[in-house]
């Protein structure tokens, strides 16, 4: 028997089994053109997160799938230069980034928009504390939950964030509700 022919009967099998290793290999397909295509297009083999806080409302909201193109492949426009050229994403002024808290591995990441860019020794806020480093001034969108930059509250406090914790941008269009997907069982798990 020839290897179409093998393949042809795989194919057509009615057993219950070969079924289930059939649609298993679908999966695994599906799943790797969908990780190769990210990767090509936006530089991440998993390019969407799926946000977990109010902190963005009501430019983001809880359960959102956002899609994020890597660090590598684009430049950050903070809300300091997207106010004066006009550019804008998600609802204001300037680019919304993924970064690591503290650069640390392992932990949620923080979907905020940069505000601005400080070299060490600038304020990090008007009147604040002078920066360690060079980095991004963040805060989330939302005014109620987020009314100071994350630098003067517990996400980042007193570190701007550096270049090389910064994930990635977010792009194009927020998916709403898809989030929940991935939100709802860590929930109940507790993960």
């Amino acid at each position: 028997m020839h290897i179409k022919d093998k393949i042809k009967e795989f194919n057509e099998s009615e057993n219950f089994w070969v079924g289930i290793v059939r649609d298993f290999l679908t999966v695994i397909f599906v799943v790797a053109i969908f990780a190769t295509i990210s990767h090509i297009v936006f530089g991440l083999w998993a390019p969407m997160v799926a946000v977990e806080s109010g902190s963005m409302i009501p430019n983001i909201q809880i359960g959102d799938i956002i899609f994020v193109e890597s660090i590598d492949r684009t430049n950050i426009t903070t809300y300091e230069k997207g106010k004066g050229s006009g550019y804008t994403s998600f609802g204001d002024y300037g680019d919304v980034i993924l970064y690591k808290p503290y650069g640390r591995e392992g932990v949620t990441p923080i979907i905020h928009r940069a505000r601005y860019y400080v070299e060490t020794g600038e304020p990090m806020w008007p009147g604040g504390l002078a920066a360690p480093y060079p980095g991004y001034i963040t805060k989330g969108d939302n005014l109620k939950t987020n009314p100071s930059y994350d630098q003067q509250g517990s996400i980042s406090f007193n570190q701007p964030v550096k270049k090389e914790w910064v994930i990635g941008v977010a792009r194009f269009y927020r998916v709403p509700l898809l989030g929940y997907v991935s939100l709802i069982p860590r929930k109940i798990l507790g993960v």
